[in-house]
């Protein structure tokens, strides 16, 4: 067994929480960072999705849901994205003394919800093709999402699958799902037992986005394989404290 396997090994044991967290920044009563990161540019609103998804039993979805690497051109609506963006990150309520924690639609280890959820849009109707973030704040404790523009999303056809370890089918989903981990939101409180749980958060919402795509009638899949430097230089990422962790293409099955 080589080091590089036991390392990685070793980072998925569970540690003592408890012993971490008395020398956590939360326990020395610094203030805990921000859920989600401020707006600076354009916020464009999505359109409501309460009507969406409510033709499929939970059962159906489970037993229908599959991995989907095959998209037409057919655009996705603003609402199907609304839905995918809320039912990943959307924020419900806040937890705990001074807002300490917020409560969304996928679990976290210790309501700590350390990721960023940007969007690669090829083909989304209303919204021109760019780069967009979503904005949880916006809509705290509301079924509605909305989006920052980012700028300029080039070559989306062949960028894509270069961002993709070469993964061509990607190029011809309408959106790419990118989540970014901002390790710092999870270290303030849990120090070196964060890392472990961050991986198992990151199941949580890809589960949550495959499901809700498959409610929606549409098809995707979960990617963990990217390239890491291009990928945090096209999201604007320093590779330290936030970076590239997650890609989930989204479309309507071809």
């Amino acid at each position: 067994m080589n080091e590089q396997i036991r390392q990685n090994r070793r980072s998925m044991h569970c540690p003592h929480f408890k012993e971490s967290m008395r020398e956590s920044d939360q326990s020395k009563g610094i203030p805990h960072p921000p859920h989600s990161h401020p707006v600076r540019g354009e916020l464009i609103e999505l359109p409501a999705f309460d009507a969406l998804a409510n033709n499929a039993a939970y059962t159906d979805l489970l037993d229908t849901r599959r991995s989907v690497r095959a998209f037409t051109d057919k655009a996705i609506t603003g609402a199907e994205l609304a839905f995918l963006l809320w039912s990943a990150q959307g924020i419900q309520s806040y937890r705990g003394a001074n807002q300490v924690a917020t409560l969304r639609p996928v679990p976290s280890g210790g309501a700590r919800h350390p990721f960023e959820l940007y969007v690669a849009v090829q083909n989304v109707e209303g919204l021109n093709p760019g780069l967009y973030r979503y904005v949880p704040l916006a809509h705290m404790g509301e079924k509605r999402a909305a989006v920052e523009y980012l700028g300029g999303f080039e070559d989306y056809e062949t960028r894509i699958p270069a961002l993709l370890a070469g993964q061509t089918w990607a190029g011809t989903a309408p959106l790419v799902l990118f989540f970014s981990a901002v390790p710092y939101r999870a270290e303030w409180r849990y120090q070196e037992a964060s890392h472990r749980v961050m991986l198992i958060d990151l199941g949580h919402v890809g589960q949550n986005v495959m499901l809700s795509a498959e409610a929606l009638g549409l098809g995707s899949c979960c990617c963990a394989a990217y390239d890491q430097a291009l990928c945090d230089a096209a999201l604007g990422f320093d590779g330290e404290q936030e970076y590239t962790v997650y890609a989930v293409p989204v479309g309507t099955p071809g």
